[in-house]
């Protein structure tokens, strides 16, 4: 390859370029061109890759295995009952002896420090499938599927995260976006808007890329003139019923809706969201979510996670073409 990644850990966008980031995205291209018309060339034959899962996952664990195995790769997925991690063995530990076994370990679970410690003691490429803090495989399948959905080069793109701003997906796409010089606003309640450090360093990042990074509570404003609305979960699984209870009343009015895409003033928008969604009844959550609280959706209605503007299913199988450009940058022969 011309450009080299070989051999580096994939841990948060922060770690990146705009350079690192466009590379990856052309090769996402590429690899996705390839597997359409049978035309892959296998670039981790012979490589043996350890998936530590310590939460569970549909999207990043189905990517990383079928990645893999169209590369020609090997796959020992570890889930979060299948290791001594945190029980009788620390991450140090288990960097040291997984990175003997293992020409590439990806870890999904808590803390960024816990996947940043693997990554400095693995002596392997240690790629990052979600942490608390951060999520960067997601942000680079949602930038491929905003390229391949607009006219407009990413620095041109304007787009809003409306939700839970402080979570690992308000994180990433303020970072990313910073990154890659775009237009990018936070939609958010004051109690969930991402911390005062994070939109520094942002915009500190904005300096140099000519992005702009807006944090507001005004969800009329803050969607105007966007060429995506994007958004995520409201709150994590398990927790109690008063606690759905007050992110429910908090972030109700940043729902995204049909009001909150015709708000926009664009006719052309289009919807994202990384997935599970709740939009509807016919889950057992989503039931749940009805019979106590009365919504039939939470953070997207039906009509648009199912209307023509939805495109989360293009960006939810950008998730296999970006994260297989991450491995072979990192680890293809």
């Amino acid at each position: 390859m011309a450009y080299n990644l070989k051999n580096q850990n994939f841990l948060k966008l922060l770690d990146l370029s705009p350079k690192d980031i466009t590379f990856l995205l052309d090769l996402s291209r590429d690899l996705k061109r390839a597997k359409y018309t049978g035309t892959e060339t296998q670039r981790l034959k012979g490589k043996n890759v350890a998936l530590i899962f310590e939460k569970a996952s549909t999207r990043t664990r189905c990517a990383f295995e079928t990645a893999v195995n169209d590369q020609g790769g090997h796959v020992t997925y570890l889930g979060p009952s299948g290791t001594q991690i945190g029980a009788k063995e620390t991450m140090k530990d288990t960097a040291r002896v997984l990175g003997r076994m293992y020409d590439g370990i990806e870890y999904r679970g808590f803390g960024q420090s816990i996947v940043e410690e693997l990554g400095e003691f693995a002596g392997v490429p240690v790629w990052n499938g979600l942490t608390t803090e951060f999520h960067p495989t997601q942000i680079l399948a949602d930038f491929l599927t905003m390229i391949e959905h607009s006219d407009k080069p990413l620095n041109q793109i304007k787009f809003a995260y409306l939700g839970d701003a402080q979570n690992n997906m308000g994180n990433s796409l303020m970072i990313g976006a910073a990154k890659m010089g775009m237009d990018f606003r936070a939609v958010a309640p004051k109690a969930v808007q991402p911390t005062a450090e994070l939109v520094a360093i942002a915009k500190e990042i904005a300096k140099e890329t000519g992005a702009t990074i807006t944090i507001t509570d005004d969800l009329k404003a803050g969607v105007k003139d966007c060429d995506f609305l994007y958004t995520d979960v409201w709150v994590s699984m398990g927790e109690a019923d008063e606690v759905w209870k007050e992110r429910i009343a908090l972030l109700e009015p940043y729902q995204v809706n049909q009001a909150a895409m015709d708000a926009t003033g664009n006719p052309d928008v289009k919807f994202m969201h990384c997935l599970p969604a709740f939009h509807n009844r016919d889950t057992k959550v989503g039931e749940e979510i009805y019979q106590k609280f009365g919504l039939d959706g939470l953070e997207v209605t039906e009509e648009v996670f199912e209307g023509p503007a939805s495109i989360v299913f293009d960006e939810a199988e950008n998730r296999l073409h970006t994260i297989k450009a991450v491995m072979v940058a990192t680890l293809g022969a």
